[in-house]
């Protein structure tokens, strides 16, 4: 089969389209021939080595959605030609407050999607929302998934609460912005981008501001109040001002960092304030079958920026990495 493989370190251009063998599923799996798989920051940052416990080569990906090629022994809750998304989440637990300690993300170190075919083992398998389609499905998992999490599980988000999405644009943020749109929530957003604000007030959102503007955490205390809650995955020294911008017994729920680390915390802003600030990764099985419910449900859509191939996976890394995608971007695969 064809498939993107990393075999050493150095960003993106490292990223190799070859002809590899193709995975059988051993007892307890399936082989998945994949319609579409998309891509996360995880993914980036791994051909950067900035990711826990790299291990090489690997068939980087996460996401992807297709149809059941093969079956393993022991497997009977699904058949071949069956239309399924796969949680790349592998090895979680029974315990949906922690993962295991072998818990890990499909992808590395286990072969990914980016490729013709993957196998994964039954337990990660999901029927495909049948109005999705497959190239929506593929951008839903691990995005989908992180953002249910940090909202809904940890944030405890509430109807008619403000909510604040920092950095709007990416494919958590956004899915962070339906979902507690279709919760009830009040929900304000922050960018660079005036185009990536106006597109998200189109998505729901009740205002936005431009983090590149003077004073613009004052502006937004005063015009929105305080947040009830905040779900970040920016980090960075901008974190301080969501600290600021937090209600009296607020939530802060943090699920990434591009920016980098906090450099300084300011404690008493935090204890004056009664707050919790949670930490949250991914999501365990169960929390991917109620997410999915809650898609179905509410008829949620991704948001897809751009669609490139297989054969162009570095390209479609090194656009991500420029930060101007409004979506997810994905890979058509067959």
């Amino acid at each position: 089969m064809k498939a993107i493989i990393l075999k050493e370190k150095g960003g993106p251009e490292k990223l190799r389209y070859e002809e590899v063998e193709s995975p059988a599923p051993k007892a307890g799996e399936v082989l998945v021939k994949l319609k579409y798989a998309a891509l996360n920051r995880r993914d980036v940052f791994i051909t950067y080595g900035k990711y826990p416990g790299v291990k090489l080569p690997s068939i980087l990906g996460s996401d992807g959605a297709g149809v059941i090629a093969a079956i393993g022994e022991n497997v009977d809750n699904f058949k071949i030609g069956s239309e399924v998304v796969i949680n790349p989440g592998l090895s979680w637990g029974e315990d949906d407050r922690i993962s295991n300690s072998d818990f890990n993300v499909l992808g590395m170190p286990t072969d990914g999607t980016y490729a013709e075919y993957v196998v994964a083992p039954s337990e990660n398998i999901f029927p495909k929302p049948e109005y999705l389609t497959w190239e929506e499905a593929a951008a839903l998992p691990l995005a989908g998934l992180t953002a249910y999490r940090a909202l809904i599980s940890k944030g405890e988000v509430q109807k008619g609460e403000t909510v604040v999405i920092p950095g709007i644009g990416g494919g958590v943020a956004l899915y962070l912005l339906q979902m507690a749109v279709a919760k009830g929530a009040n929900v304000f957003v922050t960018s660079s981008s005036d185009e990536k604000i106006e597109r998200a007030k189109q998505l729901g959102a009740l205002g936005g501001f431009n983090y590149r503007s003077e004073n613009w955490v004052k502006q937004m205390r005063k015009t929105i109040g305080a947040a009830d809650l905040i779900v970040d995955g920016v980090g960075g020294s901008g974190f301080n001002d969501l600290i600021y911008l937090a209600a009296q017994g607020g939530r802060i729920v943090t699920f990434g960092a591009t920016n980098g680390p906090v450099s300084e915390f300011i404690l008493p802003r935090i204890f004056f304030k009664d707050m919790d600030i949670r930490g949250t990764a991914l999501g365990s099985p169960r929390e991917f079958t109620q997410m999915l419910k809650f898609v179905n449900e509410h008829r949620l859509h991704p948001v897809i920026d751009r669609s490139f191939s297989l054969e162009q996976t570095v390209e479609a890394q090194l656009y991500m990495n420029n930060g101007n995608n409004f979506g997810k971007i994905t890979l058509e695969i067959d």
